[in-house]
């Protein structure tokens, strides 16, 4: 009977042995794929712990749950908390004493809320360094575009049938620093299909050869995408020098600024679509006289410049004829005027942005190269960016660095382990680490 009851005890012993060996609760390549990842993920120059204080949780462990959170492409806090505490071995690979209990939800939104962007940016920029040396990022061919983020606000719920919920006056309660503003459905020049969303922008300077990104902003949702490009590129130039790199853009940075700057500043040159902005065509003859409305090929009549720009003028060729009809009664020929007839301009292409010639193949196949920046978009919505669960500008600032860091933390972990997975696969890297 002792025999037996010593042999209960023993069984009972062993499960809970069992029971504490979190290696057992893990998959094993998640925990390894993880542990590679922080190995290679400097921190040293990020404080661990507060000068004065409590010391609380380390920020080196904070960062690094963020990080899992958009591994995992998790969108809100409680994910990542019943992910780690069923994964006890990844949180300790974060840094974290399993021992005792995790941080709670309302430590993980005061550090994101708290944390100051520019540690975060600085180890985003560490990232790039390090793989600019190992000769994976490059500056000659980069894109710039930007990702439109949601708001955390009912406005933005399609099924509300508010019928002012996007008026500009009409500012959400729930975010007080989100902002209006208009996502195109495509990048198509007669393109006339887009919505409106309370939220913010992600502009993010991708690398079009490696399609990892190099540098990222955050704004709300009513910066126009042109007005912040040259800070971006003079941001970036600080660290990683872009001189004859070719700049790479949609039609919304098609800027007369840009061109300048991008040629003066960097020696390098635009590859961007020509926005038209509702400007009409004239039918023009062989020399590149215009037609007017009744036929006739238009005369010129001077040049002269404006807002900086130069234009040609052209005149109706019997405007000075005392006998002559206009063969279509234009209203302006029967003005009472001595100079009378029609006049049309045309802008003389003395300036980098009219003088691209948009129709040959060497601004096809370079402009080719600016779907890499689209494919990273879609990596960087996949973390759980395309909404957000917060209701501040510093949190989704935060957050979308915290997602950038993540995606060149994947690359180097799988440079440096050498696994022959494309650092673009998030899922093939964790799958086979």
């Amino acid at each position: 009977m002792s025999e037996s009851i010593h042999r209960k005890e023993l069984i009972i012993i062993y499960r809970q042995e069992i029971l504490k060996d979190i290696r057992l609760f893990t998959s094993q390549p998640a925990a390894k794929f993880y542990d590679s990842l922080f190995l290679n993920l400097d921190l040293s120059f990020v404080p661990q712990f507060p000068k004065t204080g409590r010391k609380g949780f380390s920020n080196h462990a904070m960062i690094c749950a963020f990080i899992v959170m958009k591994c995992e492409g998790f969108s809100m806090i409680t994910d990542l908390l019943d992910y780690l505490n069923n994964n006890l071995l990844i949180a300790h690979y974060c840094g974290f004493d399993i021992s005792a209990s995790l941080p709670s939800y309302w430590t993980f939104d005061r550090f994101l809320k708290q944390i100051d962007n520019d540690i975060l940016s600085s180890i985003m920029i560490s990232q790039v360094l390090y793989l600019s040396k190992q000769g994976m990022i490059d500056a000659s061919f980069i894109g710039l575009d930007s990702t439109p983020i949601a708001a955390n606000t009912s406005q933005n719920n399609p099924k509300s049938f508010l019928s002012n919920k996007f008026k500009p006056d009409n500012q959400p309660k729930a975010d007080a620093d989100c902002k209006l503003g208009v996502h195109s459905a495509s990048n198509q020049t007669n393109e006339k299909n887009y919505e409106f969303y309370w939220g913010y922008k992600n502009h993010v300077l991708v690398d079009c050869i490696s399609g990892l990104p190099i540098y990222e902003l955050t704004t709300t949702a009513n910066v126009c995408d042109s007005t912040v490009a040259l800070d971006i590129l003079a941001d970036t130039h600080t660290f990683l020098p872009i001189t004859e790199c070719t700049f790479l853009a949609d039609k919304g940075y098609d800027v007369k600024n840009i061109y300048n700057q991008v040629h003066e500043l960097y020696k390098g040159e635009c590859i961007i679509p020509l926005n038209k902005r509702n400007a009409k065509n004239p039918t023009l003859l062989p020399q590149g006289n215009p037609i007017c409305e009744a036929g006739l090929a238009m005369w010129k009549d001077g040049k002269f410049s404006d807002s900086g720009r130069t234009r040609q003028k052209f005149c109706c060729p019997l405007k000075l004829s005392k006998n002559a009809d206009c063969p279509c009664h234009h209203q302006n020929f029967y003005n009472g005027k001595k100079h009378r007839g029609c006049t049309k301009y045309i802008t003389i292409p003395d300036d980098l942005r009219l003088s691209i010639d948009r129709d040959s193949r060497y601004f096809k196949n370079n402009y080719s190269l600016r779907t890499e920046c689209e494919r990273y978009n879609s990596r960087f919505k996949n973390t759980g960016q395309k909404r957000m669960w917060v209701r501040n500008k510093s949190s989704v600032t935060n957050l979308n660095t915290l997602a950038h860091i993540s995606l060149l933390a994947v690359a180097v972990a799988a440079i440096t382990s050498d696994t022959r997975q494309s650092y673009r696969k998030l899922k093939a890297v964790k799958r086979i680490a």
